[in-house]
């Protein structure tokens, strides 16, 4: 695998998936006061570099002479890899911190370890990311995630909703679209057309795409040209139950286990980095209603969880297709 040494502090193309021993810290021995003025305000950052001495001292004193408190701190060294991953959550006063400096700041540090990944993150500064929800006729994957986002409790803006079901005006995701100015876009889609030059054209601003069970292959050409990141959701019966009706086939075989996996979107179908999973147990007692209720109902929860740390930037690529996910 080769690694470009790309230093970058903001988010769009963060870790670009489609194109290509864990501990915590607390705040460092000397004790600080701790901010309480309602001026402070969370600040995040991630690092990827090659192993060094001294790595976690100089974040850890960039933060510290800038006022700024570390709140908490993951870091993964990977065992004979030479490589190193962290995440530092901390609290800052901007009157002190400015963000152009708390840039520069790190950027400084990047050069230093020769990084090939520094971001910084403000979420009470910095703009929600733009995202393009994509969705076939299911959507429970769809609503859940747009009553996730009306409750605040994703830190997106969703830019609109691209769709090869025509859905009535009178039903509910179409009257809960309009009410939030939300767009709809419906492209009927064919063997050979699969609408992929329009969705390009209507998904060009966004940070990241979210497939909700959108039931349409994404080509490679797609993936290239648009750049940034894919976000899939699938039930966990893949592969041994595949083509049409796969619950009503796992049921049938009396599985035991069901579950959800939530990926990156690569070439490769349904086989991009691993960002979220979930399993629940099923049994005799349950019928194929019960069993079809908790399988949605675990695709659901996977993909805003996977959605919810993409955004904390808590993922990051390891190797040529895992993640670390903090």
């Amino acid at each position: 695998m080769v690694l470009i040494r790309r230093v970058s502090s903001t988010f769009p193309r963060v870790f670009a998936f489609a194109n290509r021993s864990l501990c915590s810290l607390n705040s460092p021995g000397e004790s600080l006061d701790l901010p309480t003025s309602s001026s402070f305000t969370h600040g995040i950052h991630v690092f990827h570099c090659p192993d060094a001495m001294g790595i976690v001292a100089k974040l850890s004193e960039c933060i510290a002479s800038r006022g700024g408190n570390i709140l908490g701190a993951d870091i993964f060294v990977p065992e004979n890899k030479n490589v190193f991953y962290s995440r530092s959550q901390f609290l800052f006063d901007p009157c002190k911190w400015p963000r152009m400096q708390m840039d520069e700041d790190f950027l400084k540090i990047s050069k230093t370890f020769n990084a090939w990944k520094s971001v910084v993150r403000v979420p009470d500064q910095d703009p929600k990311y733009k995202i393009a929800i994509l969705a076939s006729k299911q959507d429970h994957c769809l609503v859940d995630l747009l009553h996730h986002w009306q409750g605040g409790k994703l830190p997106v803006e969703i830019t609109c909703v691209i769709s090869n079901h025509d859905r009535a005006p009178n039903t509910h995701v179409m009257r809960f679209l309009e009410r939030h100015g939300i767009a709809y876009h419906y492209l009927h889609t064919y063997n050979d057309n699969k609408r992929e030059g329009e969705i390009l054209e209507l998904v060009k601003n966004t940070d990241f795409l979210v497939l909700a069970r959108y039931m349409q292959v994404l080509s490679g050409s797609f993936l290239r040209s648009y750049r940034n990141d894919v976000i899939n959701i699938h039930h966990g019966l893949l592969p041994s139950f595949k083509g049409s009706n796969p619950s009503k086939q796992a049921f049938n075989a009396g599985v035991k286990l069901i579950g959800a996996t939530s990926h990156f979107v690569t070439e490769e179908l349904d086989a991009g980095p691993i960002i979220e999973q979930m399993v629940e147990r099923v049994s005799h007692r349950d019928n194929l209603q019960s069993f079809v209720q908790k399988s949605e109902t675990l695709e659901k929860q996977c993909l805003t969880n996977a959605i919810k740390s993409y955004c904390e930037l808590r993922v990051l690529p390891y190797e040529e297709n895992r993640t670390v996910v903090f």
